[in-house]
Parts: C-alpha cells; structure tokens; sequence
C-alpha cells in the first residue's frame, strides 16, 4: 500500500483491508480494488495432537500461538472464536509476541496447545508429525476477499486498458487452475518454491482447492466486502464503515470474464 500511495508502483496486491484504513484517513486519491484473487484465509488451526473430533470448545483454557494484533489472519481467528461463542480474551490465551514467520518453529520447540499456521508451515508440522491440521480457518470464516488487486483511484481513470489487460491476462491464471487438478498445479508451479518436495506442494494445493480459496473469477462481490467490514468491526479496528462503490471496481473483472 505504501509503494502504491508514494508512486513507487502502479498496482498492488494485498489484503483488501488495507484499502478501507487508507480511505478512512482520508487519502484523497485512494486506492480501489479491481480484482479479487482469493476468497479464503489461507491458515489453519494445528494442533499437538490428533483431534478427528475437534471442536471450538476445545480450545477453552489452552495457549494458541496468533498472530499480530490487528493483522487479518488475528482478526480472522478472533472473529470465529465469537462466532463459536468463545471470548478471545478470557476464555483462552493467544500468544502474540511471536514473530509471523516463527510460530511453527516456536511450536516444534514445545510453545503453545495451538498455533495458526499458514502453509508450507501447517503442512510442514504435519509431516514432521509435530502437529496436526484441525480446522480451517478460511472454511470457519466464511467467503472473506483476503487478497485483491488494486490501485489508486486516478491511474485506474487514466489507464483503463492497462488494467483490462492485466486483469484479463489473470483470469486466464484462474481459468487455469479451475480447470486442472492440484496434481497439475502443483507441477507446474513447483520450481517457484523449490524448498518443498513436490509431494508438499500437491497436499498445500490440495487444502486450499478443496476450500475453494481461489475464486472462480475475480469479480469482488459486495456481500463478502462488507463481511470483512464486519471482522473489522468485530476486532474494533474499524470506526466507520466504508461505502463498497468508492472502493471496488467490478468492471474490469466482469469484463475478463466474458
């Protein structure tokens, strides 16, 4: 967001509500979302032990290891804590003093009943068999537009079919992974991440087209706009609601999926 505001790039991609806290400071040439890649969060609850029978409840009066304040996959977290019925901030201890990247290897070492992990690290801990993947928080949470394009409100103005074409040429990306089977995908995007075996790869994709985290096409409908609002909301980082035809566009999106 800040190299898109500072000029620094064109377009950005990154969690869509990055756009509503600069709009709500009141940045005159704001950003706007044109494309919506996923749908999901993207993490899941593992635990230290095999749970085939898991419940929310479970998690009553045991250390999960979170995320940082504020952060959506927190916020994602905390909000199906409530939807569960559970308090954050009573009911259980969630750990936030961990640094993002490190919280698996702070689970391996014996930290925590829990820890939200994001793959490789969910997948990772399964396989080294210090933990297991109990719930998804993407599937708990609802559709949820955790990542979009975007871009300032003015270049959006100006460069009307550089942005067509940027957006046609990732629904072609989305054609592809909707109509080839996590096996395939997993090949072909395996020497991206060459610190994981194929075999990692292929269950990492899996999970996640399971779930249908990618969305079909990339057009950012307005009733998953306003549930992130009320995750915002829910986690009190969010004082007024924002008006979803300021800050997305589904022109362009609706257009490459013609």
């Amino acid at each position: 967001m800040t190299a898109v505001l500072s000029n620094q790039a064109d377009i950005g991609f990154m969690g869509s509500e990055a756009s509503i806290y600069t709009y709500n400071e009141g940045a005159e040439d704001y950003v706007v979302n044109f494309a919506q890649l996923t749908q999901r969060a993207g993490n899941f609850l593992v635990s230290r032990e095999p749970m085939e029978e898991f419940s929310w409840e479970d998690l009553k009066g045991k250390t999960v290891l979170g995320g940082r304040k504020g952060g959506m996959p927190e916020m994602v977290f905390e909000y199906i804590l409530k939807q569960n019925g559970l308090d954050p901030q009573t009911d259980l201890n969630i750990n936030q003093s961990i640094d993002f990247g490190s919280t698996a290897a702070a689970f391996s070492g014996g930290q925590g009943d829990f820890t939200v992990e994001f793959e490789p690290g969910a997948t990772t801990l399964e396989s080294a068999g210090k933990g297991y993947v109990v719930a998804s928080l993407g599937k708990e949470s609802g559709y949820v537009p955790y990542t979009a394009f975007s871009a300032k409100k003015s270049y959006l103005e100006k460069n009307p079919d550089i942005i067509q074409s940027f957006t046609n040429a990732l629904q072609k990306g989305m054609d592809y992974v909707n109509e080839h089977t996590p096996e395939e995908i997993a090949k072909v995007i395996q020497p991206q991440f060459q610190e994981n075996d194929l075999d990692t790869i292929t269950t990492i994709v899996s999970r996640y087209y399971e779930q249908k985290t990618w969305k079909e096409d990339l057009i950012f409908n307005q009733d998953s706009f306003e549930l992130l609002q009320d995750i915002l909301e829910d986690a009190r980082e969010l004082e007024s609601r924002t008006p979803y035809e300021d800050l997305v566009t589904t022109e362009f999106a609706k257009e490459a999926a013609k």
